[in-house]
């Protein structure tokens, strides 16, 4: 008999996905900060300007927001496993080869921004197929948590290997950042591939699984049916307004992930004269304050749901507060003691990592029908910031010479991020686009 049907007692194979997930979710920001923590070294060795090292920085973001659409439909049509898992492979290859620009003098800026434009275009359907998967694994009461827990990841990635890539490039040079973290991430991928599975095809999970998921709101049949996608649904989704103020909401909360995933360990030193060691210390302080607030936030709001709380005020409230007070980061401008520069920035950052529930409210209020797709719109939308970002304060550094503007910026983006979900997302529900 199928074991499916033998067994009574509930298995829990989502939460061994969602650890797979936060460990994947992990080496994605690991290996989009290379760049950052490098940046300074690359800088003197290759005599990189602001603007160019804000170009580099950039390269990723390109790819990354145009393959969003593409990619979401990919997994749509093939499957998170597949094409997660394959991505997994080449964005790492593409990481461990950055490694060796610095052999590559007169062409080593083209080089540079070639392998991160490639790299940005193989992890583009990394967070899509988060969502698709915890939408798939996961009941809605459940869901807060678990979109919480492989979003907090990238605060775990910052908090836990920032300082160990410093180290490395004190120790070995900037070179081996690139080729020691490419090469986890391939191993990863083998794994990936071994141990990952719909709902309906894992070995492991049993029908008591199955029939919690499903009665709680999740989609498990959802890799049963492959609905063709037509243009007419993707402009159904970007003309929605509760659909437009969620997308700019990401917007503002990517930019402040992306200020300290690019120029804030450059600021550090610059504008705080820390060492290079010391930064790598200093740095991972406001990523474990993320962590907290990003895990915080998603507990959060799955009680309020328990407490019997509309959908739209359980979403609604942490995200809120969080972009509003991650607009504390200008504070900065105004303290000169590290203590307080970091006290300032875990703050913004534990905000920021309350309010980043995005991810949730995309698998509660995306059609059934194109949940790839529809995180596909919301991720590019939301990672128009990591080209925006770096460019902009490249350009602000070279005009004032200071991080004072730049950090006016960020935190502005906080609070037109709160704003949107105040004013125009209104009440969140699935969206229904009637296909015919």
């Amino acid at each position: 008999m199928d074991n499916k049907q033998v067994n009574t007692k509930k298995t829990n194979i989502r939460y061994f996905m969602l650890a797979m997930l936060f460990i994947v979710t992990t080496f994605n920001y690991v290996d989009r900060a290379t760049l950052s923590i490098a940046a300074s070294s690359i800088s003197k060795e290759l005599k990189f300007d602001t603007v160019t090292m804000g170009m580099a920085f950039s390269a990723f973001g390109w790819s990354y927001t145009a393959m969003q659409i593409p990619g979401g439909w990919m997994l749509d049509k093939y499957g998170a496993r597949m094409v997660y898992g394959s991505g997994l492979f080449l964005w790492s290859l593409f990481t461990a080869l950055q490694g060796a620009v610095g052999f590559f003098t007169g062409s080593a800026f083209a080089i540079l921004f070639g392998l991160r434009f490639l790299m940005g275009i193989a992890e583009a359907p990394a967070f899509p197929a988060n969502a698709r998967i915890t939408a798939m694994w996961f009941p809605t009461h459940e869901r807060g948590f678990a979109s919480a827990i492989f979003n907090s990841a990238q605060y775990f990635a910052l908090a836990v290997f920032t300082p160990l890539m410093a180290w490395t490039l004190h120790a070995f040079g900037w070179h081996y950042i690139f080729y020691w973290t490419g090469g986890v991430g391939m191993i990863i991928a083998a794994i990936w591939f071994k141990v990952i599975r719909d709902p309906k095809n894992h070995p492991r999970v049993n029908q008591a699984e199955l029939d919690y998921i499903e009665a709680g709101g999740g989609l498990a049949n959802l890799g049963d049916k492959k609905t063709p996608i037509k243009w007419s649904y993707v402009r159904a989704l970007v003309s929605n307004r509760q659909m437009i103020g969620i997308y700019l909401g990401q917007f503002a909360l990517n930019t402040i992930t992306w200020f300290f995933l690019t120029w804030f360990p450059t600021y550090l030193i610059t504008a705080k004269h820390m060492s290079i060691l010391k930064v790598g210390i200093v740095a991972s302080i406001p990523a474990i304050a993320g962590f907290i607030g990003g895990v915080l936030g998603g507990y959060w709001s799955d009680w309020l749901l328990r407490r019997g709380h509309s959908l739209t005020v359980a979403r609604k409230t942490p995200i809120i507060i969080g972009l509003f007070f991650s607009s504390s980061i200008i504070l900065a401008n105004y303290v000169d003691s590290t203590i307080l520069v970091v006290s300032v920035m875990s703050l913004a950052f534990f905000s920021k990592g309350l309010g980043a529930l995005g991810w949730c409210v995309v698998g509660d209020t995306s059609p059934k029908e194109m949940v790839g797709v529809s995180g596909g719109i919301f991720n590019m939308v939301g990672n128009l910031a990591s080209i925006v970002t770096p460019i902009t304060i490249g350009y602000i550094l070279k005009v004032t010479n200071s991080f004072n503007g730049a950090l006016v910026f960020v935190g502005a983006m906080g609070f037109l991020g709160a704003m949107s979900y105040l004013f125009i997302v209104g009440d969140i529900h699935r969206v229904d686009l009637k296909l015919d």
